[in-house]
């Protein structure tokens, strides 16, 4: 059974629907940009905001059916290209919340490898593993492709975000090697000198974006929160300092609040007009 994680509810949500919106809770890009939002939408515009934590496949099947009345946590064009071409005909997408977003296998910058087809060669000073999260991701499912592509014989170990940078933090913290499937934005980056592996056979694809993805529904149901989906867009640099709050201990709402309050200019050109 899915559980429910509900922000404070605001004054007029007898006269609102509630707003369901999907995210994947290990990720830390997921959970701050869909706080920030939810943050915004209850206390701007007066809905109240269910955030459910679900797996991306059913995230993307839940907006399709109407379960969901949106996820701001969809990777495209790559890693989640094939929920896209599954769902496409049944949802939505609004924008772009996260451009220049990108997937990947992620190493220690100190370490001499540079491409992912350097790793076979040297497996064994990785452990002959390469450290995943949640089996369902995207970034998996493009992890096991590469792993063909380049005739890796590493493993691939499913696990969740919070586990694997708990991996990774103890092999940095010991000077040692370790790869795993990482993604930008995160956190990551700037805790940790870190680099992502050249992949001259684009398995991983370029540059992607996360998009604000819909049920069509959603229009007849709360049009200003359509309309403030449409504009909300992150600047490059501006999900970091959530994140990092979220991180150091901050709970996310409270982080998502932090950054509305110091970005107010901002959060008045999203939400003008859409009431």
């Amino acid at each position: 059974m899915v559980t429910m994680m509900s922000t404070s509810v605001s004054a007029t949500a007898d006269t609102k629907p509630p707003i369901k919106i999907g995210y994947v809770e290990g990720w830390d890009d997921s959970v701050a940009t869909s706080n920030v939002a939810a943050r915004i939408i209850e206390k701007r515009l007066g809905y109240p905001v269910q955030l459910v934590p679900v797996a991306a496949g059913v995230m993307w099947q839940g907006v399709a059916r109407g379960d969901l009345d949106a996820t701001l946590s969809a990777w495209l064009p790559a890693t989640h290209g094939a929920y896209w071409e599954q769902f496409k005909g049944k949802v939505t997408d609004l924008g772009t919340n996260f451009p220049d977003a990108k997937i990947g296998l992620v190493v220690p910058a100190s370490v001499p490898e540079n491409s992912v087809a350097d790793l076979e060669a040297h497996k064994a000073d990785f452990n002959d593993r390469i450290v995943g999260i949640d089996a369902g991701a995207g970034v998996m499912k493009k992890a096991d492709d590469a792993i063909k592509a380049y005739n890796l014989s590493l493993t691939l170990m499913p696990s969740s975000g919070s586990a694997m940078t708990a991996e990774l933090a103890r092999r940095m913290n010991g000077s040692k090697p370790v790869v795993v499937t990482g993604w930008a934005p995160h956190w990551m980056f700037a805790k940790w000198k870190l680099k992502f592996l050249d992949d001259p056979k684009k398995v991983f694809g370029g540059a992607e974006h996360v998009d604000n993805v819909i049920n069509p529904q959603l229009e007849t149901k709360a049009a200003p929160v359509v309309a403030f989906l449409k504009k909300f867009q992150w600047k490059p640099g501006e999900i970091d300092s959530v994140m990092l709050a979220t991180e150091n201990g901050s709970k996310p709402t409270a982080a998502a609040d932090a950054w509305i309050a110091a970005h107010a200019e901002r959060v008045d050109s999203w939400v003008a007009k859409t009431q």
